[in-house]
C-alpha cells in the first residue's frame, strides 16, 4: 500500500476549505460592493436616502465626492457619497436579470 504524499493531503484538505471560504465570504461581499457602487453612481436629485448614521434626507446637490441632503426645511447637510447607506423609493423597480 503506497503512502500518500504530503501534497495530496494538503490538496484534499485546503482546496475544499478555500472554495467554501470563497463562496461563503468573498463572493457575496464582492456582489454587495458592486450593488453599492451602482447605487451611488445612480444617485440623482430628489432621491430620498438614508445615511450610515441613520439620517433621512433628500438629495439636493450632487458633487463629485459628496452629496448635500435636505434634512429639514431650512437644514442642509453635506455628506461623503460613501456615507449613503440606502436609497428609499416608492416605485417598484424591475429585477435586473443576471
Amino acid at each position: 500500500m503506497p503512502q500518500d504524499s504530503g501534497m495530496t493531503q494538503i490538496l484534499f484538505l485546503y482546496v475544499p476549505i478555500g472554495l467554501i471560504f470563497y463562496f461563503l465570504v468573498i463572493r457575496p461581499q464582492r456582489q454587495q460592493q458592486k450593488k453599492m457602487k451602482l447605487m451611488l453612481a445612480n444617485l440623482k436629485k430628489n432621491d430620498e436616502v438614508v445615511t450610515n448614521s441613520g439620517i433621512h434626507g433628500t438629495v439636493v446637490i450632487l458633487k463629485d465626492r459628496s452629496v448635500v441632503l435636505r434634512v429639514d426645511e431650512n437644514c442642509r447637510i453635506e455628506f461623503d457619497r460613501d456615507a449613503i447607506a440606502a436609497v428609499k423609493s416608492n416605485e417598484v423597480k424591475p429585477e435586473v436579470v443576471k
